[in-house]
């Protein structure tokens, strides 16, 4: 069931009421924005252009719908008694409690182990609440992206505290199998098309 917290959903599956997720929703709507135009567009290329010309066109379009959703969609941080999970454009790093050694909010989050620094693109600043900041004036909403940041900072810091010395494991970094299959396909058939045109 999502949960609107401090400009973030918070998504809390039924078998673990423990687990939180936060993503940037600004990027997420935008995201689903690019996705639908580029469905009108695929949906217009299927019924008016159904030539080899018209394969290559939708393969580059399909392509570019993708990266939209690794860029966009895709990136996330959800909380766990067990572990951090930082899913970002190809990547995901699943971290254990016990291995995180700090936290902090750059540009983005990032997460830190003893060995490694993990960045986490679905936590992020927003340039003008930077400026904002750094010039001064006037006072930052509630809902600005420094606000919202410091709330997962603070969300991640209470995790480290109540489950360091209860998760354990190694960190896992796993790759976005079916977003990279999709797009190598894509190129293929973009590539093959382009030959045969």
């Amino acid at each position: 069931m999502p949960i609107l917290t401090a400009g973030y959903f918070v998504l809390v599956k039924p078998k673990s009421p423990e687990s939180e997720q936060y993503l940037s929703t600004s990027n997420r709507i935008t995201g689903v924005i690019v996705l639908v135009i580029g469905a009108v567009g695929l949906l217009d290329i299927v019924l008016e252009w159904r030539t080899v010309s018209g394969l290559l066109v939708a393969c580059i379009l399909g392509i570019l719908m993708v990266l939209a959703y690794v860029g966009l969609v895709r990136p996330s941080v959800t909380l766990s008694p067990e572990h951090v999970v930082l899913r970002n454009h190809l990547r995901d790093h699943t971290i254990p409690w016990s291995k995180v050694t700090g936290v902090d909010v750059t540009d983005i989050l990032r997460v830190h182990t003893a060995d490694n620094r993990f960045r986490a693109p679905g936590v992020q600043l927003v340039m003008r609440d930077l400026r904002k900041q750094r010039v001064g004036g006037r006072k930052l909403s509630p809902e600005s992206s420094i606000s919202r940041a410091d709330f997962v900072l603070n969300r991640v810091e209470t995790h480290m505290e109540l489950y360091s010395e209860k998760s354990g494991g190694e960190v896992v970094t796993t790759w976005a199998r079916p977003e990279l299959a999709v797009i190598g396909v894509l190129a293929v058939v973009a590539i093959l098309a382009a030959l045969y045109r």
